[in-house]
């Protein structure tokens, strides 16, 4: 989700200072033309950060050199791969991989409801991509929570 904030606050920086301009300036109308959301120029650049800011937000949380120090450290490792610099390599092709398909599939999902209104004829959907992500979200947790209540209580399940 973090990556969909992002893109979305450094595209509605131009919209916001547009707002304060003129409306029959040229880098109001400019800005309405091109930055508007729905538009596909804005789609298109929308895309992009989504998929970038995946990369770049996974990078500042996620240090391969560091996991891999601390599997040495405490005595972990790999199957297959040596401690040290190999695993760190190794979890960076392997985070690269997972990256890649978690932002290709975060795009789509927040672009979903801009591609699906022309589709469909419906010019509002009620409900974008991301609310449908966090909505998932809470009801996995709240099952997994629910779950862990029943386990402590020595139940079977919740659903069985």
């Amino acid at each position: 989700m973090i990556p969909v904030i992002f893109a979305s606050s450094v595209l509605a920086f131009p919209m916001t200072i547009a707002s304060f301009l003129s409306p029959e300036g040229g880098f109001y109308k400019f800005v309405q033309r091109f930055f508007y959301p729905g538009q596909p120029i804005y789609l298109v650049i929308y895309a992009v950060f989504i998929f970038l800011f995946s990369y770049f937000y996974t990078a500042v949380t996620f240090n391969p050199a560091d996991v891999a120090d601390n599997l040495k450290k405490y005595g972990g490792f790999i199957p297959g791969i040596r401690p040290g610099r190999p695993t760190a390599e190794y979890l960076d092709k392997v985070l690269t991989r997972i990256t890649s398909a978690g932002a290709l599939f975060l795009t789509i999902v927040a672009l979903l409801p801009y591609l699906l209104g022309p589709l469909t004829g419906i010019s509002q959907i009620g409900f974008g991509g991301t609310s449908l992500l966090i909505a998932v979200g809470v009801a996995i947790d709240t099952m997994k929570q629910i779950e862990g209540e029943l386990v402590m209580r020595q139940y079977e399940g919740f659903l069985k």
